[in-house]
């Protein structure tokens, strides 16, 4: 596993077919601050970042090293799914920024009596099937099973935990 930003540039450098100063070009910068970078003498300027993100087709988490959590299904035996807690983090267009973290027993419900959970003007939750959420929940998913980014800018995650 590659540990360090520079042991990353030079991975993704290589996988993009750049030689340090092709890079180097790209970002503005010398021949020589690539390979301080791929050395661990130096880091890239963190304005550079997105730019070298883009050069290479990954995410900055990606450039970064920053591992996403996955799902996981769990032993429905082992686990009292009834104490699992949902998380709904979103980022709406609007500049809203809502946290809910409730237990799953009562954000179901809230669903099956006919509330929702709306965010400002955002319809971006309404479109969420929260009713195939529970079913994953009930078959035992834990962690982040929803990843939502509207073309309105609005960001939505929902995780269980």
């Amino acid at each position: 596993m590659l540990q360090t930003i520079g042991e990353r540039i030079a991975y993704y450098r290589k996988k993009s077919g750049l030689t340090q100063e092709e890079l180097a070009e790209k970002c503005s910068v010398t021949p020589q601050a690539v390979s301080k970078w791929e050395n661990n003498i130096s880091t890239p300027d963190i304005g550079l970042l997105p730019r070298l993100s883009y050069i290479f087709g990954v995410t900055t988490d990606e450039l970064l090293g920053v591992e996403r959590a996955t799902p996981v299904a769990v032993d429905t035996n082992a686990v009292d799914i009834s104490k699992a807690l949902l998380r709904i983090h979103v980022d709406s267009s609007d500049g809203d920024t809502v946290d809910v973290k409730l237990p799953v027993a009562i954000a179901k419900i809230v669903m099956q009596s006919g509330g929702t959970f709306e965010i400002g003007n955002s319809d971006v939750l309404r479109n969420i099937d929260f009713d195939q959420i529970f079913d994953v929940i009930s078959a035992g998913t834990f962690g982040k099973i929803v990843e939502v980014h509207s073309a309105d800018g609005d960001n939505v995650e929902i995780w269980v935990e």
